[in-house]
């Protein structure tokens, strides 16, 4: 046991994103799910066991997390000190390089990055694929977020089934190295947003049981795109699954709809680009910002269209598996 750890961890791109859960508590999604990290975009969290302390304390950008956020915090690191045997207090700090809320799966970085400090604060032998099983009960797209790049968390009922895995990726005939070559272009759209309410309704959206029906279906298509290093099938499935996502949120319930004018305009912007010979496809998590899929030789041609909008962008590559840091490198 080392009682204290720094971790650093790649939010991820849903491009087929998981909708619901069969257990809330533990965060069983209905069915397999798989994405792509973004970098340089990360979460850094530091760690420490303390053993005289008589309370946890969570701290996010320099913030003190009560509510439902210290309690989603707290499921992660009740079950670390499960595993280790102990009962000991523990002080989590944590900072984004990038904005929270907004839908650019800032909690996937977030619960990769403490899962990882903590189990390796705790002293645990565990591998990646079994840190997503801790960072999942804080956040089932965190689990993919572990294990980096492209990722596939598979449905289960329990931690030996429901882990995440990085996916073998191949170069295109065009060339195209999935891993190598894509770029995103993130347009910020800040609308704030929360997720585990429209989790929590999914069941209830007749549109759910459609998209079971079709969504094994975008599964294999998109493992076998990513084999193939094709970058038109990967991202063509991204776009539509897009759609689905969001015509299962909107029929629930609350009626959640994520989307701002300015998402409306992105996707506008990104199909006159495609038409005009750009290779280019759209993507959204549950949220109002939009991930703009293209390639290096486009990447200015996309900012530019997107600059006409007036909406600000970074540009992202793939991003690797969560990692510790040094010492050096703590944020206490």
């Amino acid at each position: 046991m080392t009682d204290k750890a720094t971790a650093k961890a790649h939010p991820i791109q849903g491009l087929v994103k998981y909708h619901g859960m069969r257990d809330p508590e533990l965060r069983f999604p209905y069915h397999d799910s798989i994405s792509v990290c973004t970098a340089p975009t990360a979460t850094t969290t530091t760690v420490e066991w303390q053993p005289d302390a008589r309370e946890d304390v969570y701290v996010i950008g320099d913030e003190r997390v009560d509510g439902r956020a210290a309690e989603r915090i707290a499921a992660v690191v009740d079950h670390v000190r499960d595993l280790a045997g102990f009962d000991h207090a523990v002080r989590l700090e944590s900072e984004n390089s990038f904005p929270s809320n907004i839908g650019f799966g800032s909690s996937s970085s977030g619960f990769a990055a403490a899962a990882l400090a903590l189990a390796e604060a705790a002293g645990l032998d565990a591998s990646l694929p079994d840190v997503s099983t801790i960072a999942r009960r804080g956040s089932s797209s965190a689990a993919r977020a572990v294990t980096g790049a492209y990722s596939l968390l598979e449905a289960g009922l329990n931690d030996a089934d429901c882990r995440s895995r990085r996916l073998e990726v191949g170069v295109g005939e065009d060339g195209f190295d999935p891993e190598e070559d894509l770029r995103i272009v993130a347009a910020h759209v800040p609308a704030y947003k929360e997720t585990e309410e429209a989790h929590a309704e999914a069941a209830a959206s007749h549109m759910m049981d459609a998209r079971m029906a079709h969504v094994q279906d975008q599964l294999v298509e998109m493992t076998d795109a990513l084999r193939a290093g094709s970058f038109d099938r990967i991202f063509k499935l991204a776009e539509h699954d897009s759609l689905s996502l969001t015509a299962t949120t909107m029929t629930g319930p609350a009626g959640w709809v994520y989307w701002q004018p300015e998402t409306i305009a992105v996707f506008n912007a990104v199909r006159e680009l495609r038409e005009g010979g750009v290779p280019v496809y759209f993507s959204t998590d549950t949220g109002a910002s939009v991930y703009i899929n293209t390639k290096p030789a486009h990447v200015d041609a996309v900012r530019s269209r997107i600059d006409e909008i007036g909406i600000d962008t970074d540009v992202w590559r793939v991003g690797g598996p969560a990692q510790l840091l040094g010492e050096s490198d703590a944020l206490f």
